[in-house]
C-alpha cells in the first residue's frame, strides 16, 4: 500500500509541475503584441503582393527600400511596376516559419516560405527564406528592405 501511495504522490507532483512549467514555457516563447504587429504585416503583404494592391503596397514601402531578387536589386519605384505589370506575378507565399526580432524602432522578419510566382508568363515554384525590414516611422511601419534567399526545403529559422 504503501508504494501505491508513494507512486500517486509522485505522479501528483509531476502533474503540478508539468502544470506549472509548460504554460509559462509556451508564454515565454510567444510573440509580443508589438510582434503580432509586424508578423500581420508580414502576412497582409504576401497577399497585397498577389493581389497586385499597389496602394496598399506605396504605403507600406518605404520610398528608399531595396528589393534583392535572384536576378537583381532594385528600388521600391521598380518593385511596385514589377508587381503592377505582373512582370513578377507573386501568386502565393505558404508561410512555413516566421522569426522576428525588433530592436528599438527597427523590426526584422525571416519568412520560410514556398512561393508561387509567375515569371515572365511561366510558374516557378521556390523556396525562400526572405528578410524584411521594417522601420517605425511615427504610428507607421514602413518595410526599408526585402530579401529573397534560395534555399532547400530542409532550412530552418533559428529562434
Amino acid at each position: 500500500m504503501q508504494i501505491n501511495t508513494a507512486m500517486k504522490a509522485l505522479l501528483f507532483t509531476l502533474l503540478v509541475i508539468t502544470f506549472f512549467y509548460f504554460p509559462s514555457f509556451s508564454q515565454s516563447t510567444s510573440l509580443s503584441p508589438e510582434q503580432q504587429e509586424i508578423k500581420k504585416l508580414s502576412m497582409d503583404k504576401w497577399q497585397w503582393m498577389a493581389d497586385k494592391d499597389i496602394a496598399k503596397l506605396t504605403a507600406l514601402f518605404h520610398p528608399q527600400a531595396k528589393f534583392v531578387h535572384m536576378s537583381g536589386t532594385w528600388t521600391t519605384a521598380r518593385e511596385l511596376e514589377i508587381i503592377e505589370t505582373g512582370s513578377i506575378w507573386y501568386k502565393k507565399a505558404e508561410v512555413k516559419d516566421t522569426a522576428i526580432e525588433i530592436v528599438g524602432n527597427t523590426a526584422i522578419v525571416w519568412n520560410r516560405i514556398t512561393l508561387t510566382a509567375n515569371v515572365r508568363g511561366s510558374d516557378v515554384v521556390t523556396e525562400f527564406t526572405v528578410t524584411e525590414v521594417y522601420q517605425k516611422e511615427g504610428a507607421a511601419w514602413k518595410m526599408l528592405a526585402l530579401t529573397f534567399s534560395s534555399v532547400r526545403d530542409t532550412h530552418q529559422l533559428e529562434k
